[in-house]
Order: C-alpha cells, then structure tokens, then sequence
C-alpha cells in the first residue's frame, strides 16, 4: 500500500514554488493532490511565480495530513488540522505549521472555480464563530 504522498498514477505532476502538485482532470474541473513541505510559507515561496502579494485562487478540500495556517488579508487566522474540510477564498497567506508535510486534496475549476462553486470573491470577516468549512 503506497502513502499520501506517492506519485498518483495517470496524474500529471509539476512543482512550482516548492510544491508537488498531481493533478487528474474531472469533467468541467480537476481533482489536485498538493503536499506542502515543513518550513513552506506562500509569502516567501509564491509571488515572484504568481506576481500576487496574496494568494488569489480559492481552495476547497481536504487537509489529509499535517497542519496549515491561513492568515487571510484582512487579518483572520485559521488553523486547518488533519482531517479538516477547507474552503479558502482568495486573498491569504498561508504556512506549514510544525515538521509534518501537508497534504491538500482539492477540487476546483481554475480560474471559474469561484463562479461555479458560488463561493464568495475575497475572505470578508473575522467571524469569531466561524467554523472551517
């Protein structure tokens, strides 16, 4: 039996920004396996690739190991531990918390993820109430 972290087969893999992204196309959308390393931050790993100071992609999935921060542009922070459901919205920040690669099972659409999830455009509060998705 292979781990969370095995090469997915007939997936496509790349690595950008220190990730290892397999990818496998679903209908209108993919289904994406992203392990991030221990020490990885999206502000010192991500905007020379995407020319972004933030995070603009939403992500909805699944953390199946380890823990991520997520500290969104407006100043909430949220901890996702494995398991946890995650929806993202665009315009964060984001880091391995600890000395356990994460690993994100995600669905999305590309760039019409947003649209075709309904999903809000941009995190908008800090709901002290407010449970990860």
């Amino acid at each position: 039996m292979g781990t969370l972290t095995d090469p997915i087969p007939g997936a496509r893999r790349s690595e950008v920004g220190g990730l290892v992204v397999d990818e496998v196309p679903a209908g209108a959308g993919r289904v994406k396996r992203v392990i991030y390393p221990p020490g990885w931050r999206w502000s010192t790993s991500m905007p020379e690739v995407t020319g972004t100071s933030s995070c603009r992609h939403v992500h909805v999935g699944l953390v199946v190991q380890g823990t991520m921060v997520v500290r969104f542009d407006d100043g909430c922070e949220v901890t996702f531990a494995a398991p946890s459901a995650v929806v993202i919205e665009p315009g964060h920040d984001g880091w391995v918390a600890g000395d356990e690669p994460v690993v994100l099972v995600q669905v999305d659409a590309g760039s019409d993820t947003v649209e075709r999830l309904d999903l809000a455009a941009l995190h908008h509060t800090c709901d002290p109430g407010r449970q990860p998705a």
